[in-house]
C-alpha cells in the first residue's frame, strides 16, 4: 500500500514552476511559430530596409526577426536612459535634449554622437 502512495505522490509535480514551466512550453510552440506576436516593429519594412543594403541579397525570416528585436531592446534601452534625464526635469515625455544627454552620458551610445545634430 505504500508503494503505491509514494507512486502518487512523485506523479505530482514537486512545486507550482515545474508545473507552469510544462505548460509554458506547450504555450510558447504556437507563438514561436508566428513571429508577429513577439516583435512590434513591422517586419516587411525592416526587411525592407535591410534590403536597401547593396551587400544584403536575402535575407531569411529568422535574421529579420533577430534585427527587429535587437532594434526593439535598443531602442527600449535608449529611451529608459532617457527618461531618466527627463524625470530630472520633472517631465514625464522624452525631448531631443534627453536623448541627447543619454548618448554624451552613456558609453554604449557614443558611437551616436553627432547624429542628432
Amino acid at each position: 500500500m505504500a508503494a503505491v502512495e509514494e507512486a502518487a505522490v512523485t506523479a505530482q509535480p514537486l512545486d507550482t514552476a515545474e508545473g507552469e514551466k510544462g505548460t509554458e512550453e506547450a504555450s510558447a510552440a504556437p507563438a514561436a511559430a508566428s513571429s508577429h506576436k513577439l516583435v512590434k516593429l513591422p517586419l516587411s519594412r525592416v526587411k525592407a530596409l535591410m534590403k536597401c543594403d547593396p551587400d544584403v541579397a536575402l535575407a531569411s525570416l529568422e535574421s529579420v526577426f533577430i534585427i527587429c528585436k535587437a532594434t526593439e531592446l535598443f531602442i527600449e534601452s535608449m529611451a529608459a536612459d532617457a527618461y531618466v534625464y527627463a524625470q530630472r526635469g520633472k517631465r514625464k515625455t522624452l525631448q531631443r535634449r534627453d536623448i541627447d544627454q543619454a548618448v554624451d552620458a552613456v558609453d554604449e551610445f557614443a558611437f551616436l554622437e553627432g547624429t542628432l545634430d
